[in-house]
């Protein structure tokens, strides 16, 4: 006779920050939850791998300051330790050369980005942005507003190179124009944090949260289906291996492409299969020293690509190291791998010369999933995308960077968290009550 398993009061598919937080959340009211994490830890995107010293992220990774993920990290007693990046002597890549990125007065009036005109246009824009209101663009394209909002080309480039380092989004014809506008405001308001030790230390922050809280993970434990009753409800998940866990309530916290194939048709299952992934190439690098020490952030204007230091601020590297992201942001068509890799180094080469000569490790991801779903503005943009109610399933919720009206990125994936939470917490309540 096969093992008894208990059922568990709610099962959490999938073990990032989304996951992590949903299954700690629903243990804190008393459940019996239990985690399962197809990988050999949890962690996800988040996880950060450790080589000789040098903390790599994958990919860069910032912290929105004051969003609805720091909010729920803080709740969790999940410690949040890292440095803001500073907005000042950071450069704008165009045609091959450095100039100041426009990010004050000095910098406005002193860069050779562009003429008067486009200064003053500039100046006006960055002074106005905040009071901009997103939700009317929320269905209408981020292309849209910036022809209709913005008169130089220039400025419009500029503007264009904002919404991509704040969104990690390339797809201004697709991408909801309310939802890059609020995303930016946000990034400009409160700023960022590149954490020390990096996101890893939210990683086992979430665990430990979750581990107190009573969460049973199971790591090497991939789900393959949802089993339900007549009504439509889950009570159970199988797994790879065969196993089946019995379950009162699920949540399937993974991104939307992996999602889609576990949930019942309807309304969720069919905003997962047709999300479009956000994707963006990366090549992390870890030097014993900086070529260039105040040459820190660069933003390319002519081309969607993107370099930080991190170790600027954040602690991630032995005494006298450095930590360099340097990242293009992926459109439609991007071009073959080893172009864009070759044009990520050309990057590195203009910023800062002479890095190939102090290399400790290099990491080119080809295609990073940066976010599982654009927001796109043919959905009705935040306001489009679904809820975390499962259609068909009472008892199931899913959670992640694609599920919810609130916030982009790990806001989004860990406001939806609590939302899931929330669902799952309130129909377990009446059965336990009975009980």
């Amino acid at each position: 006779m096969d093992d008894y398993i208990p059922a568990a009061d709610c099962a959490v598919i999938g073990g990032g920050l989304s996951g992590l937080a949903a299954a700690a959340l629903v243990a804190r009211g008393g459940a019996r939850v239990v985690l399962l994490e197809r990988a050999p830890a949890p962690g996800g995107r988040a996880a950060t791998r450790v080589e000789e010293g040098f903390h790599l992220n994958l990919g860069p990774h910032a912290l929105y300051r004051g969003g609805p993920a720091e909010t729920l990290l803080r709740e969790l007693d999940v410690a949040i330790d890292g440095g803001m990046p500073p907005v000042s002597g950071a450069f704008a890549l165009d045609r091959g050369h450095t100039h100041a990125l426009p990010g004050g007065l000095v910098s406005l009036l002193t860069t050779g980005l562009f003429g008067l005109g486009a200064k003053l246009e500039t100046a006006r824009l960055l002074a106005g942005l905040g009071r901009v209101d997103p939700e009317p663009w929320q269905a209408r394209p981020l292309a849209e507003w910036v022809a209709t909002s913005v008169q130089h080309p220039d400025v419009r480039r500029l503007v264009l190179a904002l919404t991509r380092v704040s969104s990690y989004a390339n797809a201004p014809d697709a991408h909801s124009a309310g939802a890059a506008i609020g995303q930016l405001q946000h990034a400009l308001r409160r700023g960022v944090l590149y954490l020390h030790g990096g996101w890893q230390t939210l990683v086992d922050g979430l665990r430990d949260a979750a581990v107190r809280a009573g969460v049973e993970i199971r790591t090497g434990a991939a789900a393959t289906a949802l089993l339900r009753d007549a009504a439509g409800d889950v009570m159970a998940v199988r797994l790879r291996d065969g196993t089946t866990i019995p379950a009162r309530s699920a949540i399937l916290a993974l991104p939307a492409a992996d999602a889609a194939p576990l949930l019942p048709e309807g309304e969720v299952r069919r905003a997962a299969a047709e999300a479009v992934p956000v994707r963006a190439a990366c090549l992390d690098v870890a030097l014993r020293a900086l070529p260039r020490p105040g040459a820190v952030f660069a933003l390319g204007v002519d081309t969607p690509s993107y370099l930080s230091v991190h170790t600027a601020v954040a602690r991630l590297a032995p005494a006298g190291g450095a930590v360099v992201h340097v990242m293009r942001y992926l459109e439609p068509d991007p071009p073959p791998a080893k172009v864009v890799e070759q044009s990520l180094e050309a990057t590195l080469d203009l910023v800062q010369p002479g890095w190939r000569a102090a290399v400790v490790t290099r990491r080119f991801l080809p295609g990073m999933l940066a976010a599982s779903a654009l927001v796109r503005a043919a959905q009705g943009g935040l306001r489009g995308r679904p809820g975390p109610q499962v259609t068909g399933a009472a008892n199931c919720a899913v959670a992640g960077d694609w599920v919810g009206p609130e916030g982009c990125l790990a806001d989004a994936s860990l406001a939806s968290a609590r939302r899931a939470a929330a669902l799952v917490t309130a129909r377990l309540r009446p059965a336990a009550a009975a009980a």
